[in-house]
């Protein structure tokens, strides 16, 4: 690495000029300590280029340069193709347009990155509510991801995601390194990248420091939000490149032993019996893909 790093900040939209005006605003601030150079890649993924006018509005006065293209068809992994290959730096960040960073969020991925020697830095997610939430999703903590040490290397793609994540862009001198369209209307894209990347040998850590903050609208409280996404997170596993006999026999076993322990649980406080339950749901998610049953078609923002 060196001073001449840039890192291009890619961020796909749809449909969300206010959170998408929120973040490029956040990034107007991010600390460099004179290592690299960034700017900001927005790619708006709806035909009628609903975001143009917040991107003019803020590329007169922004700092970083800000670079506007549209991916007609609404298809998050060609939104993020289109995203690499709009890019001008040799590094990628991407982050999503309802989430803002920390100010040292860019500096504290590079300097890891470097430190590592890895392909990847990926960083934590944490909730934002702008309301209060329901004492149940704060105990069970069913809006919170996981996080690991600094320097730890992720060898299991489930914490793996595009929400917080600095990129080499040479990952994607390989073609067949894009993100696969398939999974444009479900979701997983990102799942289904990493899993791909790590099988092949790439390297990618976590940074804990490079925070950025997800907003977590009332809707995203609501129950049968929370299991539609266990159901489709359940179908877009099965339907990555990994999925193998031994994650069916895991979701066969899983399945009947969470239901019959559903009851039980119900009695040990709300918090607990949902958090099961959406275990639940995401095994039977990957079992009704298994047996060609699509009950969740796409994915909800």
């Amino acid at each position: 690495m060196n001073n001449k790093d840039h890192i291009s900040v890619c961020i796909c939209t749809y449909k969300r000029p206010d959170l998408l005006a929120r973040l490029l605003r956040e990034l107007q601030n991010q600390e460099t300590d004179n290592l690299f150079t960034y700017s900001i890649v927005v790619v708006d993924n709806d035909c009628n280029q609903s975001a143009k006018a917040t991107v003019s509005s803020i590329q007169k006065k922004s700092s970083p340069d800000i670079e506007y293209h549209v991916e007609k068809e609404q298809n998050i992994a060609l939104a993020r193709n289109k995203a690499v290959k709009s890019a001008k730096g040799n590094l990628i960040a991407f982050i999503d347009d309802d989430e803002f960073p920390v100010n040292n969020w860019i500096s504290n991925l590079f300097k890891t990155l470097n430190d590592c020697q890895a392909d990847g830095v990926l960083g934590p997610v944490k909730p934002y509510f702008e309301k209060e939430p329901p004492k149940w999703v704060v105990k069970g903590r069913l809006c919170e991801r996981e996080s690991h040490q600094t320097g730890l290397i992720l060898k299991n793609h489930q914490d793996t995601r595009t929400g917080n994540v600095l990129l080499n862009k040479k990952l994607f001198q390989d073609k067949k390194n894009l993100f696969n369209p398939e999974f444009g209307r479900t979701g997983g894209e990102d799942v289904d990248f990493f899993k791909r990347m790590i099988k092949k040998g790439h390297k990618f850590v976590w940074c804990d420091e490079a925070s950025v903050y997800e907003l977590v609208p009332a809707e995203r409280w609501k129950r049968i939000f929370m299991l539609r996404r266990a159901f489709l997170r359940g179908k877009v596993s099965f339907k990555s490149s990994s999925f193998n006999i031994f994650d069916i026999i895991k979701s066969v076993i899983a399945f009947p032993v969470y239901t019959l322990a559903l009851p039980f649980i119900f009695f040990t406080g709300h918090h607990r019996f949902m958090k099961y339950l959406i275990k639940d749901c995401d095994h039977i998610g990957k079992l009704l893909a298994a047996c060609g049953l699509n009950i969740i078609k796409e994915r909800k923002s």
